[in-house]
Parts: C-alpha cells; structure tokens; sequence
C-alpha cells in the first residue's frame, strides 16, 4: 500500500525564519529593549498590582525560571516610574536616622527626614559636637572663669576658716584641743597646755577617763551645728561653682542650639532629642571642657572607642540608616540572598574586652528599609527556605513596619546584648517571583497569602510567533550583546537564534520566553565568532554553538547508540516482524533530552486476562502508562466485541527495559504490535511508532516528538539509511516538528519518512501495508483487510473458548 498520502511534506518539517524580514546591517543598530516580549497577561497584572495602593495588593510573579521574571519586572517598574515623572507625578522618598534614645538606650529612635537630610543632620551633629568642646573648651580655660571660681573656692575657704577657728575656740575653752582628720573631727585633751598623749591618757583611772569622755560627748554635741555650718558651706561651694559651670554651658550651648531647633522645628522626634541632647550636655559638662578626649576609666582608653553607652559623645551620633540622598525615584531593590539579616536588616555587636557590645550607630538596614517608599522583588523559593524570613516578612507587609529582631531571638536563643530599636514604618510593594507549583501550594496551605499577595502576574514560557514579537526579540538581543560585551548580530544569526527559540518550545507557531538560555547562547555564539575573528555573530556561529553544547552533553545518548549498533541493545531497522514494533521514548537527564527507540512485543493467546502489562506486573510501569494500557482493552471491546465476548489475552512487554516506564505516548505502538499479532502480520521495522490512543482509537498528540525522531533517525543512520525508514508522529503534533536540519535534509533527499496519522487505522495500514478496512453495514470488515483478520482471530478464539469450557463442563458431569 502507498503511504504517500500519510508522509508529511519537507517544508512542514521545520520552520525556517527569512533574514530578509530584519532591516539593518547588524543588531547594534536597535535600541535594546529591556521590556516583555509578547506577555499582556502578565504586564497587565503587574500594572494593575503597581498601581493599585489599598492594602495586600503585593504582586506574585508566577513562571519557570529563566524567563527573566525579576529582571523584566524591575525593568518594566523602572519605565512606569520614568513614565509617571515625565507626567509630572512627584515621589516622596525619605531619610530614615537612628538615633539615641536618652531614656532608653538599649532602645534606640528612628526619624524620618526629607531627601538628602540624612546625611546633612548628621554632619550637623558632627559639626555642633565640635562646637560645643571647641567653644566649652575656651571658655572653661580663660582666665575670667577661672577667676570667677577661684573667687568662689577662696570666699568658701574664708568662710570655712573662720567657722573651723571658733569651733577650736570652743574647744580649747573645754580643754580640748581640735584636730582634723580623715576619719572626721578630733577631740584630744589638753594638759599643761599641750595635747595628751595616748600613754598618759590611757595612765589615767578609770573615774577620770570617764569624766573626759563625758565632756567629749558633751561637747561634740555642741560643736555639731558648727560642723553642719561647714558642710553647707562646702556644699554651697559646689552648688555655686556648678552653676558658674551651669551659666557659661548654658550661655554657650544655647546659642549654638538656636539654630538646630528652628531648622527641624517642624519635626517633634528630632526637636524632643535636641532638647534632650542639651539637658544631656549641661548635666555633663566634665567631657565637654577640655579638647583632650577622655580615657575610659576601666580600659584605659579613649571613651569613643569602647561600645555600648559609655561613649559621653555618642549620644551626638547619627546612624543614617536608609540614605536616599542620590535617589530619582522610589527606590527598586531586588534581594537575590533574602536570609533573615538581609531582609530586615541586623543588630552589629563588637567585641571588646571580653564582651559584645552594641549601639544605635550599629544598626544595618535590611532590603525591606531600602525598598521603603518603593519596591522589593525577592525569590519567592529563596524566602521560604531561609529559617524565619516567611514570618517576618508577613508580620511586616500586614503591620507595615520592620522591627530590627535579633536572629537569636527568633531561633530561642539568648542575644549577647538585647538591642530594642523602635520599628520602622514602611510603604513597600512587595514583588515575589516563583514558580507556579510553589503559587499553587501556598495558596492552599498558607492561610495568610492571599490576603497579602492578591495579585498574580503570569509568566507564559512561550510567546507567539509575530513578526511584531520577532522584531522584539532582535531588539531584546541588542539588548543581551551590550550586557554580555559581545559582538552582535547580523540578521542570518538573529533568524537562527528565533528558530531555535522555536524548537526550544517544540513549536512552530511560538517561541521561548526563557531569556536566561537566550543569553547562553550568545555568549557561546559569541565565543565561535571569536574563533572566526568575525565582526558580527552569524547564523553558522549561532549554528556552531548549538551542534558543540549537543555534543558536549551527549555522551550517553551516544553510548545507548553505540549499543544498538552493536546488536546488545536489540533494535531492527528493517525487515517486518508480527507482534513488535519500534516505540519511541525521551531520556531527560537535566542538562540534555535525547529520543531512544524501544523494542515492544505482544503477544496474544486464547483466554480472559485481558490486555497483561507486564511492566506493571514487575512494578516497572508508572499509573499514567498502566491507564494507557488499560485504554487498549476498552478499544478492543468496543471496536471488535460488539457481537461477542472478547476472548482474549495478551501480554505486552518494553523488551530490555530496567527501569521504570511512564507516559502513555508508546500507548499506540502497543495497540499496534497487539493487532499485528491477532492479525498475524508483520509489521515494518524500519518504522518507528509514537503517540497515546484513546478508546475511540484516536491518536492523540505526544510530548519530545522533535527528540524521539531524531533518536530513530540517528540509530538508521549509524545502520545505513535505505530509503524506507521512517517514524510515524499523531497528526496533531505535525505544529511541534522543528527537527535537526540534518533530519530534514535527509527527508528532501528521499532517505527518511515522516508519517502522520489521526486515528489506528491509518497507522496500521502505514505500519503493515494492508488496508485497515471500514466496518461495513452488517457489521463485518471486508476480506484480506487488518481489521477483518484481527476480527476474525478473536470470533475464532471465542468459539474456541466457549467449547472449551462446554467440553470442560461435561467432562466434570
């Protein structure tokens, strides 16, 4: 029989892009594009979820890795913003500072500050510490204070003198004479005119001793209120050279404040710290007097070096901890590492002398503080995997604030220095990026996620095939070339490049969206054109880049041929056999797919089993291959049991198979090989078989059918190609044919076929030569067609069984 009619033309085997339709001499003369290609699903969502400002709208960016989701997004948020301030829309963008909190140190302040005020607050700050020891300096060591002071110490010693010299007077009177010590006032009695000596008190009676004891107490009764007198005046002393200290700090520090207060008057938290800052000043003027810094008393070293509060000069530290200063727009921060620290910023700590110490200049912003005002796009994978960063994150998006957590803390343990800095509130859209398997699972086990990411932006991994996206995609190689510094194209490797886009996606009428493999490729075609010293990429380097990836990676593709061809994998090419047939399956190992064809037998026998898998009888079948096999039985019944039992059984059986089988694809050659057997005769086997059947017998479209050809046609190769070789593919799959240019090379040349079919009929005719055969009015196929053969076979095998077990019934009478 003529399969002719069944053989696909050359033209549709591949789709072939014309140069021609690309105007300019090389890729350089595009403006790269930095946008989607061919993704209004997906930009729409995201331009509703960034213009959208109630609450939980955040965006999750859903599709396979390598269609460039982050960075197309951040580029498509950068134009919108471009966009927005070209209309004159203005952006509120903030300098948020830490710092000291005079109550609570351990609990640091946040501020917020126009754009670029971070920065000049803190200089301020910087500027106002130097004025104050500088100007303090000065005027605690002119002579006019020290003056004033010495006036007031010798006024005070004055005073004390003569209230000491009449207490001596009232002791002398009593006999006593009064001495000053260490330990406090003396009472020692007089005899003859001089002090008494220990040994001659302690010769005294004991009456005697008495009595002079009795009189010391007497008289320091007496003398208290003179002792008290002196007390107040030490203490007026001190009070009034504090208040000297007092007046010239205040004189001092006030005007240098003036300024300060009425520049951030319009701000309560910082005008509240500069009030605080210059009562802190004026209760502690001793560091401020000298320009020599302070030496810590217990290290010995200069305060501003040791940590933790004890630095008299670190309350005049600011910690700017988000600076916008040179920001043009909200800010756009992508997170590619988002553990705990990174996302929500961390406590630093010093060790010093045996301790971790910290403080509010030690304060790192997180992704989450920088994007404030902004937007933050951050793998979705990447957060869940990084222990405490899902929680957190949530708490943050629903409070709309970040507090700055000790890891520690979150994981139960105790943090060295427990740091409590006030939370930041933030305005963030948050972008997640991730698979749709990963959108799926949390949308029904996370509770909280769609309150808080309602919007999903869907990231197709193909795109159609439109001159308008394919113009797109030289622009978005333009683009590429510039990033990776390489050459560009001329329009031969742009159209090389879109066609192997296009075979990426098994499709004739799509091309890949996965631009991170795109780039792969330049830079590799890249790399041969530098071997050519080629001024621009071609369609021979582009060509070059692929047949070297392929034959770096095929390795064991090339093994399983080499074993064929030796006759220990056993695969024939020629000749015809009853009850096998070559089916067609695709080894994925990750980094390449490569088509391997399989030896698969059936044979049939009279009983009631049923169609046997003998896959699954060795647990070597997957359920989606046992479905395909339980299909055949019920394509049988309907097509041949219409008017009697189906007294069949048949096994069926992947010949050198070890490993486990999946799919349903080789469903079809199965079918096949079973009728060849019923039908007793032969299949070809320099055809190959591919494709799943369904219970009406229609043959229905496969996956890797561009792998499973080739696989076959390099196994002819290696044999000898004679002409009659070929593969059978379901007519649906006709769309996804985008073979090897030596595949189709071989097909113009009359060395190797390509069949399609739409239902079993056609494929068994094509695989044995015979006509299938039409059931006709009464029920019958006509004669010397498969189908009445197949037909009769099973009538035969009924009647046989029925007097079987009629024989077998009388016997046990």
């Amino acid at each position: 029989m003529d399969n002719e009619k069944y053989a696909v033309p050359v033209e549709k085997l591949r789709w072939v892009c014309d140069p021609k339709m690309f105007e300019f001499e090389c890729t350089k003369d595009l403006a790269p594009l930095g946008e989607f290609i061919g993704q209004p699903r997906a930009r729409q969502a995201i331009e509703f979820g960034l213009n959208m400002e109630n609450k939980g709208y955040n965006i999750y960016v859903a599709g396979l890795s390598g269609t460039g989701k982050t960075s197309m997004v951040k580029a498509h948020i950068e134009r919108v913003i471009k966009e927005r301030k070209a209309a004159g829309e203005s952006f509120v963008t903030e300098d948020w500072c830490y710092i000291y909190n005079f109550k609570e140190p351990d609990s640091p302040r946040i501020v917020n500050l126009p754009q670029g005020k971070g920065k000049v607050f803190a200089d301020e700050m910087t500027d106002l510490l130097n004025k104050i020891r500088l100007e303090l300096g000065e005027a605690f060591s002119s002579q006019e204070y020290k003056n004033q002071r010495q006036k007031v110490i010798d006024e005070g010693q004055a005073t004390q003198q003569k209230l000491f010299e009449e207490i001596a007077g009232e002791a002398r009177q009593q006999d006593f004479s009064l001495q000053m010590t260490t330990s406090g006032p003396l009472l020692i009695p007089i005899v003859e005119g001089r002090p008494m000596q220990e040994n001659e008190y302690l010769a005294l009676d004991e009456e005697t001793r008495k009595n002079i004891e009795a009189k010391q107490t007497s008289l320091r009764k007496k003398l208290h209120a003179g002792f008290e007198a002196i007390s107040n005046v030490h203490r007026e002393i001190a009070e009034r050279l504090q208040k000297i200290d007092k007046d010239i700090g205040e004189y001092t520090v006030s005007r240098l404040f003036t300024s300060l207060m009425e520049e951030y008057s319009n701000s309560p938290k910082v005008s509240q710290f500069l009030a605080d800052l210059k009562d802190y000043i004026l209760n502690n003027l001793e560091p401020f007097k000298g320009t020599e810094e302070p030496l810590h008393p217990l290290f010995g070293v200069p305060v501003s070096q040791v940590s933790g509060g004890k630095d008299p000069f670190l309350p005049f530290q600011v910690n700017v901890f988000v600076d916008n200063s040179v920001a043009t727009g909200p800010p756009v921060i992508v997170e590619s590492n988002p553990n705990f620290g990174n996302m929500f910023g961390r406590i630093e700590r010093r060790f010093l002398f045996g301790g971790y110490l910290s403080n509010h200049t030690m304060l790192k912003a997180g992704a989450l503080s920088l994007a404030n005002g902004g937007y933050l796009l951050v793998n979705a994978r990447d957060v869940l995997t990084n222990p405490g960063v899902w929680p957190a994150l949530k708490r943050a998006i629903q409070n709309k604030e970040i507090r700055i957590e000790d890891p520690f803390e979150q994981f139960g343990l105790i943090a060295p220095q427990g740091m409590k800095p006030e939370a930041m509130p933030i305005t963030v859209k948050v972008i997640l990026t991730g698979d749709p398997i990963l959108y799926q699972l949390l949308s029904v086990y996370e509770e909280d996620f769609w309150e808080i990411f309602k919007v999903k932006a869907d990231f197709d991994f193909e795109i159609k095939k439109t001159r308008e996206n394919m113009l797109g995609y030289a622009a978005f190689l333009s683009g590429c070339c510039e990033d990776c510094q390489s050459r560009h194209f001329d329009p031969g490797g742009v159209a090389k490049l879109i066609e192997y886009s296009a075979r990426m996606v098994a499709d004739q009428e799509k091309l890949s969206s996965r631009f991170a493999q795109i780039k792969d490729w330049i830079e590799e075609a890249d790399y041969w054109a530098a071997r050519d010293n080629a001024r621009y990429i071609s369609a021979r380097h582009v060509q070059k880049a692929i047949d070297e990836r392929i034959f770096r990676h095929d390795l064991i593709d090339e093994k399983i041929r080499e074993m064929i061809n030796e006759g220990t994998i056993m695969i024939d090419t020629e000749g015809a056999v009853v009850g096998q047939v070559n089916g067609l399956s695709v080894y994925s190992l990750g980094d390449i797919s490569f088509g391997k064809p399989s030896r698969i037998t059936a044979k049939t026998f009279l009983g009631r089993g049923g169609v046997i898998n003998i896959e699954r009888e060795s647990q070597l079948s997957g359920p989606i291959h046992n479905k395909g096999v339980m299909i055949l039985g019920g394509y049988l019944g309907w097509k041949y049991a219409q008017d009697k039992p189906l007294s069949l059984s048949a096994s069926l059986c992947f010949e050198q198979s070890y490993e486990g089988v999946e799919g349903d694809s080789a469903s079809s050659a199965e079918l096949y090989a079973i009728l060849s057997s019923l039908a007793d005769i032969p299949i070809k086997q320099n055809i190959a078989v591919t494709g799943s059947v369904n219970q009406k017998g229609e043959i229905q479209p496969i996956g890797g059918v561009n792998q499973k050809i080739e696989g076959f046609f390099k196994v002819c190769r290696a044999k000898g190609l004679s002409g009659e070789q070929g593969v059978l593919i379901p007519k649906q799959n006709l769309r996804n044919l985008m073979l090897q240019e030596e595949v189709v090379e071989a097909a113009a040349r009359g060395q190797f076929h390509i069949y399609s079919a739409r239902a079993v009929d056609e494929g068994i005719e094509i695989l044995t030569g015979i006509p299938a055969g039409d059931r006709q009015k009464d029920g019958t196929y006509p004669e010397d067609t498969v189908n009445y053969l197949v037909d009769k076979r099973l009538r035969d095998m009924a009647e046989r069984l029925k007097g079987f077990y009629a024989e077998e019934k009388k016997e046990s009478k």
